[in-house]
């Protein structure tokens, strides 16, 4: 199986940043596009940013020129850069992979999510 480990979520200031990491393990093949998404209450989870394996990048429009995505293929790792932080991005963020890992016999392609971290931006 594989999972997904978030973690550099925390309460900050306005203007400040924060780096997320999310790191994929298990017996893992490889790892096509990464991202990561956000989720408050009521509301639907939306894209922040994608990555490729090729390391294509895609942005919601709320954080161009803010927030920087990046991966290191070596160790099945995200990353997400976020700086000039505003109260709106308080949310709770989700690191989202397609990974194709070996089990048993045969190789399994799924989607997975990880358990989401909190980032507070505070006024």
């Amino acid at each position: 199986q594989v999972q997904l480990v978030e973690s550099g979520g925390g309460l900050v200031q306005a203007g400040g940043s924060l780096r997320l990491s999310c790191a994929a393990s298990g017996s893992i093949l490889s790892i096509n596009a990464m991202g990561w998404y956000r989720q408050t209450p009521g509301k639907q989870r939306e894209l922040v940013a994608t990555i490729s394996s090729g390391g294509n990048t895609n942005y919601a429009d709320s954080v161009k020129g803010r927030f920087t995505i990046s991966r290191d293929n070596a160790k099945n790792t995200v990353y997400l850069q976020m700086n000039s932080l505003k109260p709106e991005d308080t949310a709770v963020y989700y690191c989202n992979a397609d990974v194709t890992y070996y089990s048993g016999s045969y190789y399994i392609a799924n989607n997975y999510w990880g358990q989401g971290t909190q980032v507070t931006v505070s006024s």
